[in-house]
């Protein structure tokens, strides 16, 4: 039996039982060594207009474009334009003696400056106590305040000085969080560019790589390709949610480097299969080898590694932007160590095999995603049909 059709008997099966879970519906594109193993687009973009997802669906990806954002980041890194160890502060001014946010034994907080500088490699591996929005820190309650007020409508600019006037949750480079540091990477791609984020990936990335679907904005002519995203309740009801689609309008500044990017399922699987490849794919080349190989190196410490505590990521470590696979026994995983990806809020999914050469890229869009669920059953189901 070849691969392909082995994929198909372990996978087809699989996506239709998570269907049954979750989402409206999904898509999924295996490529192995150049060879398209598995491509297939199942259920519905819209449920209520019984609207199938073909390959040309649109989908929010959310954190997806962190790796996008690291890519373009590690370009400039290339050019010699930063080095990973340079203080963020010599680039960004605003980020100047950043104060942290302490907590004593009894939960009393007070405020000192941080120990040292938030370093450029800081916001690649979310170590620069820069925090999301949420309720269990002051960092978080303040990021949260703004994020929710005015961050959907900001540029990057304004997004990364209002980031720095909030103190860190921790001293850079100690611990791990995840939060907002790839958005304030996509402020330092503009300054060290002299372009908009968007101008810069659309030009050395979208464009090189024929990924014309992919971009932070929803043309009027592309509207009815962008899938609708639901809200799933604990009975499995699915409801509509545009909530979230400020961003994405005509008249939007914001170009988030954590979470902006709309895309399709053959836009990104070019950009994984560059990857893949090592950087290069069919004759653009976009970052070496080894800078790729950088990229998917665990850089967390014993403490950030017990930091980065998220059930389905055991056996991972976190490089930069990316998971890393470090250890299969403590995942249960049957793939390679150097596997890497990220996946994003509403369950995207995007899996790297260097030696395999094996991208893997599955979309959906529902919210809560299930992707503790979905994920590892789909890279299981992926790793058993090679041969």
């Amino acid at each position: 039996m070849n691969r392909s059709n082995r994929m198909n008997e372990r996978l087809t099966p699989l996506l239709k039982s998570v269907m049954e879970k979750g989402p409206a519906g999904c898509a999924c594109t295996v490529v192995r060594r150049g060879e398209v193993v598995y491509q297939e687009t199942l259920g519905y973009a819209d449920l209520e207009k019984k609207k199938e997802i073909t390959p040309d669906t649109i989908y929010r990806i959310y954190s997806m474009t962190k790796v996008i954002t690291c890519a373009a980041a590690l370009m400039l890194y290339e050019k010699g334009l930063c080095l990973l160890n340079d203080p963020l502060e010599e680039y960004l001014t605003e980020f100047k003696n950043p104060q942290v946010y302490r907590y004593n034994e009894y939960g009393a907080k007070s405020l000192s400056p941080a120990a040292g500088p938030i370093r450029i490699k800081d916001l690649f591996t979310m170590s620069s106590g820069l925090t999301y929005g949420g309720d269990s820190t002051e960092t978080e309650r303040q990021t949260r305040t703004f994020m929710e007020n005015a961050a959907a409508t900001v540029d990057m600019q304004a997004l990364s000085n209002a980031l720095a006037s909030v103190p860190l949750a921790f001293d850079p480079g100690t611990h791990w969080k995840y939060g907002t540091s790839h958005d304030v990477l996509a402020a330092l791609i503009e300054v060290l560019s002299g372009q908009t984020f968007g101008e810069f990936l659309q030009k050395e990335i979208l464009d090189p790589l024929g990924m014309t679907d992919t971009s932070f904005r929803i043309q009027k002519d592309k509207l009815d390709r962008l899938c609708t995203m639901y809200d799933r309740a604990e009975d499995g009801t699915l409801t509509p949610n545009t909530r979230m689609d400020t961003r994405y309008q005509p008249g939007s500044r914001h170009e988030s480097g954590g979470g902006g990017l709309l895309s399709t399922i053959g836009d990104y699987s070019r950009f994984a299969q560059l990857l893949a490849k090592g950087g290069e794919l069919d004759g653009v080349r976009i970052l070496s080898p080894k800078t790729v190989q950088l990229m998917a190196t665990n850089h967390l410490s014993p403490q950030q590694l017990k930091d980065f505590n998220w059930p389905h990521m055991s056996g991972y470590g976190y490089g930069l932007g990316v998971r890393v696979m470090i250890d299969p026994a403590a995942g249960g995983i049957n793939g390679s160590i150097g596997e890497f990806g990220w996946a994003g809020l509403a369950g995207s999914y995007l899996l790297i095999d260097p030696k395999e050469e094996l991208s893997v890229v599955y979309m959906q869009q529902l919210l809560p995603s299930l992707e503790p669920f979905i994920h590892p059953r789909l890279r299981a189901a992926i790793y058993g049909a090679l041969d």
